[in-house]
């Protein structure tokens, strides 16, 4: 739930033969709304956060979620940006709590459609490399300590960066790399 004038959108992306694997549909996302946010808050203080959150100094400003529609996957993206929520287990932020004018919530959805649809385009055509190596330079950096609410349990380590595939890398004290598929990622 969130009050109005902040986005809240959905896409639906059919699965072409050869697209690459449909999870990574989220780096996708994360990347065009990256490119977009950069226009109000410039690159230095946007980060990606594994797998699918951008962080606005260091707070969430959005989320990306993805769910399977037979042969399809329902992109859902949601942007802080006239307001951020209260009482979560992490910071949050906004547009204009980072003192911005945010713009209006349609205008910034056709942004983003065009800006995602390039994203997409490329994602097909030049494959997922191209999507995770923007990814990782738009990531925080590489030694990061991490916490890992993963299926299996929880994790600590530094982000190693990516496999071929989008699973993160996580350096264990131990110096095992396990890779992480899905789970609730938190900066230490």
């Amino acid at each position: 739930m969130s009050p109005p004038g902040n986005l809240h959108a959905s896409t639906l992306v059919r699965r072409l033969g050869g697209d690459p694997p449909a999870p990574s549909l989220a780096m996708v996302a994360a990347v065009a709304l990256d490119e977009l946010l950069q226009a109000w808050l410039g690159p230095d203080r946007l980060a990606i956060k594994w797998p699918n959150d951008l962080l606005a100094d260091g707070a969430k400003i959005s989320g990306i979620l993805l769910e399977g529609a037979g042969d399809a996957v329902v992109v859902g993206i949601g942007v802080n940006l006239a307001h951020r929520p209260e009482g979560i287990d992490r910071p949050a932020t906004s547009l204009a709590a980072l003192g911005l004018s945010p713009p209006e919530p349609g205008d910034f959805a056709a942004e983003l459609a065009a800006v995602f649809a390039a994203w997409l385009a490329r994602w097909r055509t030049e494959g997922l490399g191209v999507v995770l190596a923007r990814w990782q330079a738009r990531a925080h950096p590489a030694g990061t300590a991490l916490r890992v609410r993963a299926p299996e349990g929880e994790i600590e380590g530094l982000y190693e960066g990516l496999a071929a595939d989008g699973a993160l890398r996580l350096r264990t004290s131990d110096g095992r790399i396990h890779l992480v598929h899905a789970g609730d990622v938190f900066l230490l």
